[in-house]
């Protein structure tokens, strides 16, 4: 067994896959192996070469401090040029958009801090449920002075509209479970974690029984109204934000443990 395979735990039974975000220690925060991990599990599931047979995935957080933090932000200590903000955030998309076009119903059971790479993960899940302790936001502004994509914020603006996307954003507040289930990006909140993956088998033991093509084209047809207008370009954003000097220091302040010093450059 491999480091990944020990931080992305894969048990598929009766048709179901669940996914453990293995790195506790961490607030669950991904490495680029996990986020490739996640990605060939949805590209897979439910094509003519899944010998499972998986007919639902069900994504969950280990320990009880976070869902997924974020992308570990080891990841980020090399970025030196403009083209690694691109290809960072390219890689990202790619495995999110293999998340949404998954072709069986992809559960997001959120537990603690679901914040970052972690939300968008969550954004892209088909269903999001949620414990009571479950805390969910973008504090980008605050961690680490990078940008979201522009796929990245179509998703969430469509799960929690415009105005609460900014005010997530900018202020880095955290939003509670009772906030969530009231905008709607979660459709459940559950008293504890042991309730909420209670829950989510509940669910995708549902889901196993109904026509699986109606559930393919369902997803599909929703995947394509989202992404019906085109994206207007923000490579320029990215770059700005990725090889600012405020984003190298947001990543030392992070690995430092410490506020950083932010100076608009």
């Amino acid at each position: 067994m491999t480091a990944s395979d020990r931080e992305l735990l894969i048990h598929i039974e009766d048709g179901i896959a669940h996914v453990n975000l293995n790195r506790p220690q961490a607030r669950n925060a991904l490495t680029f192996e996990m986020y490739e991990g996640l990605a060939a599990l949805c590209a897979e599931a439910g094509r003519g070469g899944d010998t499972d047979q998986i007919r639902a995935i069900i994504i969950s957080g280990a320990g009880d401090k976070a869902f997924a933090a974020g992308t570990d932000i080891g990841q980020f200590t090399a970025f030196s040029s403009t083209e690694d903000g691109l290809r960072y955030e390219s890689k990202v998309e790619a495995v999110i958009s293999e998340i949404e076009a998954c072709r069986v119903p992809v559960i997001a059971a959120l537990h603690g801090a679901v914040t970052g790479g972690g939300l968008v993960i969550a954004a892209a899940a088909h269903i999001r449920i949620a414990s009571a302790a479950a805390i969910a936001g973008m504090p980008i502004a605050r961690t680490l002075g990078n940008c979201l994509a522009v796929s990245n914020l179509r998703r969430l603006t469509a799960l929690f509209g415009e105005a609460r996307v900014a005010h997530m954003i900018l202020t880095a507040e955290l939003l509670d479970a009772e906030t969530l289930l009231a905008s709607g990006f979660v459709h459940e909140v559950l008293a504890d974690k042991d309730a909420l993956i209670a829950r989510a088998q509940q669910l995708a033991e549902r889901m196993k029984q109904m026509a699986p093509l109606t559930i393919e084209a369902s997803l599909e047809g929703l995947r394509r109204l989202r992404h019906a207008v085109p994206l207007p370009r923000d490579d320029d954003l990215i770059e700005r934000s990725y090889v600012s000097a405020d984003f190298a220091e947001g990543v030392r302040a992070f690995l430092e443990k410490r506020k950083p010093q932010w100076q608009g450059k």
